[in-house]
């Protein structure tokens, strides 16, 4: 059975050999690079099926190489950030990274959050039955296909900017709590960092400010939650929105 590969990349050696060593221990293969050039050429001649990424890097940071890679492959990315705030900027911008993990982190939490990215590969992908389309008055959310149309416009989410709107389209007027949806979007519990939800809700009530009323997120203070609201019609394709 070829073995999981994981990239590790920071400018910190002894970080990189430390991560190194656990994620070795548990039975993945382990490629290291030192700055963000080296990052990126490793990762387009192995093929990693996971990056562990530095956001400080020499030569090209971080959220370039993640940047980069994202356009080119559909690599996992674990993002090591050097502060907790950091964390916000880097939601806000779109990396599009899978995780992020605040310096200085626990080895095993490390390797907790990689195996749960990597859950995600053995799930079987959810066919059109089981995820339809869910369209709300000028709103479609097309699973299949990944998309988000908001009249004839379409919004650009990132991947899990996506699963989260659609996780919270999927049942219009439930709250969610912080701690439900890091667990169905994220897969995991995110300690510390609970408020990237927030965060990620921003980012979507921004880029769906153009949506109807009906279609908007609200936050539920009363009881610490978020909800969408609105009336869902599944498996309903506007016209001109239709597969071809």
């Amino acid at each position: 059975m070829e073995k999981t590969t994981i990239l590790v990349v920071d400018d910190e050696r002894p970080i990189v050999d430390l991560v190194s060593s656990y994620l070795i221990a548990e039975g993945y293969e382990v490629q290291r690079a030192y700055d963000g050039p080296m990052a990126l050429a490793l990762a387009r001649s192995t093929l990693p099926d996971l990056v562990v990424l530095d956001v400080m890097l020499p030569g090209l940071d971080g959220i370039e190489v993640c940047r980069m890679l994202h356009q080119e492959t559909a690599v996992y990315i674990l993002m090591l950030t050097a502060r907790t705030d950091e964390v916000d900027k880097l939601i806000g911008l779109s990396v599009g990274a899978d995780d992020y993990l605040t310096k200085p982190f626990s080895p095993r939490e490390l390797v907790a959050r990689v195996k749960a990215i990597l859950r995600r590969n053995r799930k079987a992908p959810d066919s059109p039955a089981s995820r339809p389309s869910l369209q709300f008055e000028t709103l479609l959310i097309d699973p299949e296909r990944h998309e988000v149309w908001c009249s004839e416009t379409q919004v650009d989410l990132t991947p899990r900017e996506f699963d989260l709107f659609y996780t919270l389209a999927g049942q219009p007027g439930r709250v969610f709590t912080r701690e439900e949806l890091l667990r169905r979007v994220w897969g995991y519990d995110f300690d510390g960092i609970d408020r990237v939800v927030d965060v990620h809700v921003g980012t979507l009530r921004r880029k769906l400010e153009t949506a109807p009323p009906p279609d908007r997120l609200h936050p539920d203070r009363a009881r610490g939650g978020l909800q969408i609201c609105g009336e869902v019609n599944s498996g309903q394709v506007p016209p001109g929105r239709g597969h071809t």
